[in-house]
């Protein structure tokens, strides 16, 4: 399949890990919507008291292929996890992120937005005690698992909001978000930065491959967002 070969993910790999490195020093140029939010600030902890197994929760991640994915999507958010526990100190987040998909503190998760950005998005259906263990259990299948910087809705790999998607459709039996061919998605934004993405894919741009992104969960119907502002460090004890 098209970008999948050894060589080509090991020069992908090197492009994404070069862009986590730089992001460290500089915030890549806004590509999209900045991270402007609607409900103010929050300690963390307070935010991860709210929050619920099985909530979506969205961030801004400023690496450049991220926020390039920002704007071919336009939309402020290009990464995604689900909660997966809430009985301890802290919340724990399932994700697929580089470069293998992982359960991991929401300080953390937090930690790696743009000035705090994020936003939680429910179900509006209440879950069942069984259906908040099918979500912990069906992201644990699922870390360990390579990320997909194809992003291919039907590789072997994982990305983040396809991790999303099928959690939620496992335990809960809802699916979220829109599958969209590369060809539907940058039709629909004339605007977004093909340069980048030819040379991503290495001259050729798979127009008919299937993915979903971020930004369709976040817009999806079958989700209602319950928190949209900035989450700030909790103050010292």
């Amino acid at each position: 399949m098209f970008g999948s070969t050894p060589r080509r993910m090991i020069v992908r790999a090197a492009i994404v890990i070069a862009s986590l490195v730089a992001s460290l020093h500089t915030l890549a140029a806004p590509a999209a919507a900045g991270p402007q939010s609607g409900q103010g600030s929050v300690p963390i902890g307070a935010l991860g008291s709210e929050l619920k197994v099985g909530d979506a929760v969205f961030v801004r991640v400023t690496a450049r292929p991220f926020m390039e994915v920002s704007a071919a999507t336009q939309s402020w958010s290009n990464h995604v996890g689900i909660v997966v526990d809430t009985s301890g100190d802290e919340a724990l987040i399932g994700e697929s992120t580089f470069p293998l998909s992982r359960i991991t503190t929401l300080s953390r998760f937090v930690a790696r937005s743009e000035d705090g950005r994020v936003a939680v998005s429910r179900l509006a259906m209440p879950l069942t005690p069984e259906q908040e263990r099918g979500i912990a259990s069906a992201a644990q299948r699922r870390s360990g698992i390579f990320y997909d910087t194809g992003f291919n809705l039907h590789s072997g790999r994982q990305f983040c909001s396809r991790f999303v998607r099928e959690v939620l459709q496992e335990a809960a039996g809802v699916v979220v978000g829109e599958v969209e061919t590369f060809a539907n998605l940058f039709a629909a934004n004339p605007q977004a930065n093909l340069g980048f993405w030819k040379f991503w894919y290495f001259g050729r741009i798979p127009w008919e491959r299937e993915t979903v992104t971020p930004a369709s969960l976040l817009r999806s119907v079958e989700l209602n967002v319950v928190f949209d502002g900035t989450a700030i460090a909790d103050a010292a004890p």
